[in-house]
């Protein structure tokens, strides 16, 4: 596709900075949305010396205000925005914590960012996205969003329960389903990814992925084609269970 205008939320570190390399060595404008101006700064002059053309956006997908000027700020610079990567996420809850032991306030501040964040900032952009010829969504999900493989015992992640940040990602699996039914007659498209389990600072040094390969399924999905899929949960290019 052509050159796209592109914001990836938490993207001044791990997947959402590889991200944003990997689509800005691509000829995309890359949006490096952070919490904190000076990190993402500091991600915007990474990229720069590698000649990737970004530019930064405070970002905190927990505070209305500050989506609100995001959006005034995209709009300002770009008039619109062809895509949105929701990749800032959290987990707070640790291996190993039981389902009953999770606190009510683990459960609200993981909920907190990645669900009603991420939907926050979505419904906010829509209206740039619907300025796009061809608006992209990509929502940051994981393999351990899915109820078919939690519930099966033979599948590999059966064992590796965490409640609330497992729900978090159910979630978005659902609203990635909605909102595509909703937007079915418009060029916008909206998938869920799941990068893998891959090292960084939530994976862990064990995870068996680089960071490298954990953003492709981001990438892909934040330039599909007109005839690609929307209303899908992958990883690589390969669908995932629900």
């Amino acid at each position: 596709m052509s050159h796209r205008i592109i914001l990836i939320t938490g993207a001044n570190k791990g997947i959402g900075l590889e991200t944003a390399r990997q689509l800005g060595r691509a000829g995309h404008t890359v949006l490096v949305g952070a919490r904190d101006a000076a990190k993402a700064a500091g991600a915007v002059a990474e990229l720069g010396k590698d000649g990737i053309k970004a530019e930064s956006v405070v970002l905190d997908v927990t505070d209305a205000a500050s989506i609100a000027k995001a959006v005034a700020d995209v709009e300002a610079r770009f008039g619109k925005l062809d895509t949105l990567i929701n990749n800032a996420g959290v987990a707070i809850e640790g291996w190993g914590t039981t389902t009953s032991a999770t606190t009510v306030e683990q459960w609200r501040t993981i909920f907190e960012t990645n669900v009603f964040g991420l939907a926050a900032v979505t419904q906010s952009f829509l209206p740039l996205l619907r300025k796009s010829e061809a608006g992209r969504i990509v929502n940051l999900t994981s393999v351990l969003g899915s109820l078919a493989l939690h519930s099966d015992p033979a599948s590999p992640i059966y064992h590796f329960k965490s409640v609330a940040y497992d729900s978090s990602k159910s979630a978005v699996n659902q609203y990635t389903v909605h909102l595509a039914y909703e937007l079915r007659d418009t060029p916008i498209k909206v998938n869920a990814a799941h990068p893998g389990w891959v090292k960084t600072d939530l994976g862990g040094e064990n995870a068996p992925m680089e960071i490298v390969d954990g953003a492709k399924t981001s990438v892909w999905l934040a330039d599909l084609p007109a005839d690609g899929p929307t209303g899908g949960f992958f990883h690589m290019q390969d669908r995932m269970p629900w």
